[in-house]
């Protein structure tokens, strides 16, 4: 009994020892400790005492010596490190090395420090960016829709255009030094997400000159001379841009970029000039068809040596004015039918001088790196902000639909497989706009977080998707009939381009959210690689043994972590404790996944090595574990920072109980798919130990959900904070606002209809064709109604009736739009350049 009694102790200290990730001193202190009670206690026979003794003095003792450790196990480990590494490319050590970590490394840290996100500060816009929101962004929406765009001119009109320069809609992130509005990342944010609720066409126009682009590689990278020669062109709009990235065969793969240069000595302006001879093949370059000055990424070679004793120098990127000599530029793509400016454009042995690069001759070969840190920071406003605002107004016109349409004489809001979708929608909504909130917070706290940005890019855009797709669902015949009333086809068709851009949404969730994740996130992994990469012995060999050992520390705490959190249900688990109680639970079970994720993570790595990078599912898996952890976390924050609204509760609780599912199931698709069945089950026994706690979002909070979303409330106003409702009589969307209050004030008029029909006082009974005017007017005689509700009820008929109609044309529809259309869908059509003079 007494041995089992020390087993017993033994263990327990091991896995507190663990849990609190204990120093190496403090393990060797306790194992000495250990042994010492079983020869003063006799706990176990003189033979196992002495071979444990031994074995204490022979391991233990050895490996708390730094110096002896490095020469026992470290230095071997590293040299076997080195020879099973998979090889690594200069673009992708640079990937991994661009941008900053932040939240995320909390979150794969185990043990997430809740204080520091809630002491985020919430993001909030100046007067003068709260004002350029409510009035010339609201000015802007109000000018064109996506109809008018894409039927009428295949582009947006051209006092649109002018509009958009003339106020500075193109240089928000340009500081007001350089003629720029310099707005922050969150005003950014704001004004893109709002121009999304009404013409995509004008929010695009506007995001991209404003995310990854000349502007951006200028503003950190350009020379003084280059700054102050085109950031004020850009931000006035005299210089309309463009940045050439993707080629026909180097897509997702960028770095592999078959465009070239050569460096060479040629004539500029009448002088002999040192420069460049490019040739490139680019497509898919928004604004490129009308841009007046071409950002271009190409690798450069110098095979005479005129520049260095390099050949290969890599990827670079320049600045070409469109008009110069060798720029094939014009022609457009058709992007599924959305008109903003899109196409490819060419260039054969262009000579360009060595001062167009960005940041000059220096600058040279570090393109890469450059694209890396600004796709850190723009993928995480421009696609986030976006499709969230396309949410928006898929939301909140589909939610008035829904109560305004009925069949069967019910509001179809009301069904419950419609409320299904609806709670989707709203739950959803409230999760994308948290994480779009937090994501530009980072940003304004000079963050370039590239695997958050990676994540939010990948998980809105996806529930965007899925948003859209319900909302379709609920309008059904309203959407499908294209037209100036259909407020949400537009938005359906188009919407596949985001999935597409800035990283396939299929290579983000597989390789670069858990790729960059387990390396940048990790505490000791890139200590590893660094290690691995020093020319130095020694100073590899002490950095290695560090992070080698705190790794391994690293691994037990969170193997132990998890399982005590696990066979708890991590009720224990220490969480700040001002924070709401209906959330409490939620931090501390996200705290267990936290430690699970960082366990599978570490246990991947090590069992799998360089076999990892190939298994994609298990990597995608991995990601998306990362990805819900982050999701949940800005869903919490904004619940705290919108001062923990009662109202608003249902949304926060369906979106954390449908990401900690979604989070689950990731985890249990690793252990399931797990290659090794011995590790897979040992792996199911620690994460899972009672079983998986979490279900699908309940059908009552589900419910609660869609009937926020089918009545006006501030809770429904606060979700849809930054949407634009147009003012004009036969503006769908205001359309739908003004049928949604009618139907709310003429449902009690309606009851009393039906109540007196039933107990005989009204006859109900109407002519054929007969409308509802002639029903009001016998309950009016019948004194079932007053006048002032009969005349509610026939508004409200009206509004309904224009709200559910749907578009239709003359019988030549094709050849009365196919006119308007026919020039622009030309092969060698050319689009009107945009040129205005400085």
């Amino acid at each position: 009994m007494l041995t089992l009694a020390w087993i017993v102790a033994v263990l327990a200290a091991c896995l507190v020892l663990a849990y609190v990730n204990a120093s190496g001193r403090a393990w060797v202190t306790g194992i000495a400790v250990a042994l010492a009670a079983s020869w003063g206690l006799s706990a176990l026979p003189l033979v196992a005492n002495l071979l444990l003794t031994v074995a204490f003095i022979v391991l233990a003792l050895p490996l708390a010596v730094p110096a002896l450790r490095r020469k026992l196990v470290s230095d071997g480990v590293l040299a076997a490190f080195r020879k099973l590494m998979p090889p690594m490319s200069q673009t992708e050590r640079e990937a991994l090395e661009a941008g900053t970590v932040w939240w995320d490394g909390e979150l794969f840290s185990g043990r997430p420090n809740w204080r520091r996100l809630l002491a985020t500060p919430r993001p909030t816009l100046t007067p003068e960016e709260q004002r350029f929101l409510d009035v010339d962004t609201e000015e802007l929406c109000a000018m064109t829709t996506d109809w008018e765009a894409a039927t009428v001119y295949r582009d947006l009109p051209p006092h649109v255009w002018q509009f958009i320069k003339e106020r500075g809609f193109l240089g928000m992130i340009i500081p007001k030094e350089y003629g720029g509005l310099g707005f922050s990342a969150w005003a950014h944010s704001q004004v893109v997400t709002k121009l999304s609720t009404r013409c995509g066409t004008a929010a695009v126009t506007v995001m991209v000159p404003n995310s990854l682009g000349p502007g951006e590689l200028l503003l950190h990278y350009g020379t003084e001379d280059q700054k102050r020669h085109y950031l004020p062109r850009l931000a006035k709009g005299f210089e309309i841009p463009c940045f050439a990235l993707t080629s026909p065969n180097a897509g997702s793969d960028a770095a592999a970029m078959p465009d070239f240069a050569f460096v060479r000595w040629g004539e500029h302006e009448g002088r002999r000039v040192l420069g460049l001879s490019v040739t490139w093949d680019k497509r898919y370059i928004t604004l490129g068809p009308v841009a007046t000055l071409l950002g271009l990424a190409f690798r450069v070679y110098d095979p005479d040596k005129l520049i260095g004793d390099t050949e290969d120098l890599g990827i670079t990127c320049a600045l070409i004015p469109t008009s110069h000599p060798g720029v094939e530029i014009g022609r457009r793509h058709m992007p599924l039918n959305a008109v903003f400016q899109n196409g490819p454009n060419s260039g054969r042995d262009v000579f360009i001088p060595m001062d167009w690069v960005i940041g000059g001759q220096p600058m040279i070969g570090r393109g890469w790196r450059m694209l890396m840190e600004c796709l850190a920071a723009g993928r995480g406003i421009s696609l986030p902000s976006s499709n969230t605002g396309m949410s928006m107004l898929a939301v909140r016109a589909v939610g008035g639909y829904a109560r305004v349409r009925t069949q069967f004489k019910t509001a179809i809001g009301r069904f419950e497989g419609v409320e299904e979708p609806l709670a989707r929608m709203g739950g959803n909504l409230y999760m994308m706009d948290a994480a779009r909130m937090l994501t530009a917070s980072a940003i304004d706290l000079g963050e370039k977080p590239s695997v958050v940005s990676a994540i939010a890019k990948y998980h809105i855009t996806e529930r965007a998707r899925q948003t859209i797709n319900d909302g379709m669902d609920v309008i059904g015949g309203k959407g499908i009939c294209m037209g100036p009333s259909n407020f949400l086809g537009g938005a359906y068709m188009q919407h596949p381009v985001a999935i597409t851009v800035e990283g396939a949404n299929i290579l983000t969730r597989s390789l670069i959210i858990f790729g960059q994740g387990a390396i940048r996130c990790h505490p000791y992994v890139l200590k590893e690689i660094a290690a691995t990469r020093e020319t130095d012995r020694e100073a590899a060999s002490v950095a290695f043994d560090a992070a080698l050992f705190g790794h391994v520390r690293f691994m037990l705490s969170n193997l132990a972590r998890t399982f005590v959190t696990g066979i708890t249900g991590s009720h224990f688990v220490r969480v700040p404790a001002d924070i709401a109680p209906a959330t409490r639970r939620y931090y501390q079970q996200l705290t267990r996944f936290s430690a699970a994720l960082a366990f599978l993570s570490d246990v991947s790595m090590g069992t799998l090595g360089g076999a990892l990078k190939r298994k994609e599912k298990l990597s995608a898996r991995l990601g998306d574990i990362l990805s819900h952890l982050y999701l949940c976390s800005a869903t919490l924050k904004r619940f705290e920072a919108e001062g923990r609204q009662a109202a608003d509760a249902p949304l926060m609780h369906w979106a954390i109980w449908d990401a900690m599912f979604r989070a689950q199931t990731a985890l249990e698709g690793v252990i399931s798919n797990f290659p090794n069945r011995f590790i897979a089950a040992v792996m199911r026994a620690i994460v899972f130990p009672l079983g998986r706690p979490y279900v699908v979002p309940s059908d009552r909070i589900g419910r609660d959900v869609a009937r926020l979303l089918i009545a006006p409330s501030a809770t429904r106003d606060r979700l849809t904070a930054t949407m634009y409702v147009g003012k004009d009589d036969d503006d769908p969307v205001g359309l739908i606002e003004r049928a949604l209050v009618a139907t709310v004030k003429a449902e009690p008029v309606e009851a009393k209809l039906k109540a007196a029909m039933r107990d005989g006082r009204l006859d109900g009974r109407l002519p054929p064709g007969a409308g509802v005017e002639v029903l009001t007017e016998r309950a009016v005689a019948a004194k079932v109604i007053d006048a002032e509700e009969a005349r509610a009820l026939v508004a409200q008929r009206e509004l309904a009736a224009r709200v559910i109609r749907v578009d239709d044309f003359d019988a030549d529809l094709g050849a009365s739009l196919g006119k308007q259309m026919q020039g622009s869908l030309q092969p060698q059509a050319q689009p009107v350049r945009h040129r205005v003079a400085a």
